[in-house]
């Protein structure tokens, strides 16, 4: 009887060390980048995803320009129009959106001195 306790014994500190092997494991690889989960997308890929839900598939972003606390602003042309957009992780605002004034607030919060025109159109560009 007691050799039959031995082997549970053996067993269970075998399988305790293979836990904690796999553990090991997990954080290495977890720690040099290569997650389980993909990752996070970079802002302009986020941009993108939210200007495809919010435009359309036809959504072509053309500029972009990092701001302010993890915002993007850049224009995206959508039905051969350019159009101003702001890009925050939970949120995307276009300058054609009734919301015309949060979207001035905010294009000079998070993104001064983005030009709100495209380069070269009439007019020049706003501020």
């Amino acid at each position: 009887m007691a050799r039959r306790v031995i082997r549970v014994e053996r067993l269970i500190a075998v399988l305790g060390a293979a836990v904690l092997a796999l553990g090991v494991l997990l954080l290495w690889v977890v720690g040099r980048g290569g997650g389980l989960g993909g990752g996070e997308p970079s802002p302009e890929e986020r941009a993108g995803l939210q200007l495809r839900e919010h435009v359309g598939p036809g959504a072509a972003v053309r500029y972009t320009e990092r701001g302010r606390r993890r915002a993007v602003c850049g224009y995206v042309s959508s039905g051969g129009e350019l159009v101003v957009f702001i890009s925050r992780p939970n949120r995307i605002l276009l300058e054609t959106d009734p919301l015309k004034a949060e979207f001035d607030e905010m294009l000079r919060d998070v993104c001064p001195g983005f030009l709100t025109r495209a380069p070269g159109a009439r007019g020049g560009a706003r501020r």
